[in-house]
């Protein structure tokens, strides 16, 4: 829709003549708009539906500013209709004919005479004064129509964007949201049973409520998009049904995880019952080499090795029996939890184990440390060493002693290490009788 130019002066027959034209080609594009208009899907659909809301509200406006547009170009018809042939009555027009078709087409010669309803719910240009008539220049009529149909334009195209979009998907979403509600059923995830079974309730009641929102109140479902003077400009609000996709993806995830425990539940329940076997056999073991450092080391604190736990056995025997039963829900979340469960107890179990065998690794380590030295000392030819000899017996027979007191043995240990390095460090002299005088040396 275009603007006709500001009123004038009395205009000569040129100028007329191109006012005329400009006002010509005005009409067709209003006409081919106003036409478009009338027949858009979403004015269609918006006369035919059962509104509610803020759609309900804008529509009765829009009702009344399209049938307030029709009045105007019809007005505005009549108006270039009167120019026509005024301009036509003559080939040449004489002043009172350029006068006349001046006022026509520059003066507020157009009245229009609208409905009741019209005036009263669409905006006029005096503010919604109450009045059942208005005077227009041309061009001010056709900024009123251009005012109109873009207003009216703006809120059919937005209620059809958000038909054309929404519905469908929330369709598409339902049908998914069918499937895996049979799949949930399947595998035991029902609703009060299960939250996965929760969740698809609720899902369901969203999604049908937000159709029926979405069907009856479109524009209640739309962003704008800010500063846009472009009829339609904007996005559905797709808030709502983004997050039950995702819940229903979440579900979906969540059964998948279900389905994929059928497959291999016998699998896992024979792992589990392998590694609380393990557990057991550990524990077997920390209790017996318990006894044992008891019996073999002296003054020493060994820590108590507590049983198996029974709890881990029972919750065993209640996933096997929620398998035999087909209760995959419930097997889920129960073997997930063993799994982490009787893996702690097997690493529990070992460390128990380390922790009971400690004084028997620190015996053979020393046992280790002071053949070691002997080895070295064997190897520089002070093997038959008297002192080195006595050191050696006596840590020897304290190692080999049981009970075994391990920190008098690391002394007898260390006592060894040190004659045998300070022997290896002292430089030999044959006429000296090195052994006899250490042995002197520590008689002393």
């Amino acid at each position: 829709m275009g603007v006709t130019g500001p009123p004038g002066p009395v205009m000569d027959r040129d100028e007329v003549d191109r006012a005329l034209a400009r006002l010509g080609a005005e009409y067709e594009a209003i006409e081919t708009s106003l036409l478009a208009l009338q027949d858009h899907s979403g004015r269609r659909l918006l006369e035919g539906a059962q509104l509610t809301g803020v759609t309900k509200e804008r529509w009765a406006a829009a009702e009344a500013s399209i049938t307030l547009l029709w009045a105007y170009f019809d007005a505005y018809t009549d108006a270039l209709r009167s120019a026509r042939e005024i301009r036509s009555r003559r080939r040449w027009s004489s002043r009172e004919d350029l006068v006349e078709l001046t006022e026509l087409l520059r003066g507020e010669s157009v009245t229009v005479a609208g409905s009741a309803t019209a005036t009263a719910n669409a905006p006029t240009l005096h503010g919604g004064s109450g009045k059942l008539s208005e005077r227009f220049s041309l061009a001010t009529l056709v900024d009123r129509m251009n005012e109109l149909y873009a207003t009216s334009l703006d809120m059919v195209v937005a209620a059809d964007a958000v038909w054309s979009a929404l519905p469908a998907r929330i369709d598409l979403l339902a049908a998914e949201l069918q499937r895996t509600r049979k799949l949930a059923h399947s595998v035991g995830v029902r609703p009060g049973e299960h939250p996965a079974g929760d969740d698809l309730e609720r899902i369901t009641h969203t999604l049908t409520h937000l159709r029926e929102q979405v069907v009856s109140d479109p524009l209640a479902y739309w962003n704008p998009t800010p500063g846009s003077s472009a009829p339609g400009g904007g996005r559905p609000d797709t808030t709502v049904y983004d997050r039950e996709a995702r819940a229903l993806e979440d579900v979906r995830r969540e059964i998948d995880a279900v389905l994929t425990v059928r497959q291999d539940a016998e699998q896992r329940l024979i792992r589990l019952r392998d590694v609380l076997s393990r557990a057991d056999r550990t524990l077997a073991e920390a209790r017996t080499a318990r006894g044992e450092v008891l019996a073999k080391i002296a003054a020493t604190e060994v820590p108590v090795v507590s049983g198996p736990p029974t709890v881990l056995q029972e919750q065993l025997a209640t996933a096997a029996e929620y398998r035999r039963q087909a209760q995959w829900h419930r097997l889920s979340p129960l073997l997930e939890s063993l799994e982490q469960k009787a893996e702690d107890e097997l690493l529990r179990a070992r460390e128990s184990l380390t922790a009971v065998t400690q004084p028997l690794a620190v015996r053979a380590e020393l046992r280790g440390r002071l053949d070691a030295y002997k080895a070295k000392v064997a190897r520089h030819g002070l093997a038959e060493d008297p002192f080195l000899i006595e050191r050696y017996d006596a840590a020897r027979r304290m190692l080999w002693s049981a009970p075994c007191d391990l920190r008098v043995a690391e002394q007898a240990v260390l006592r060894y290490q040190h004659a045998a390095a300070e022997l290896l460090r002292a430089p030999r002299v044959p006429e000296q009788s090195g052994p006899e005088d250490r042995r002197g040396e520590d008689r002393s």
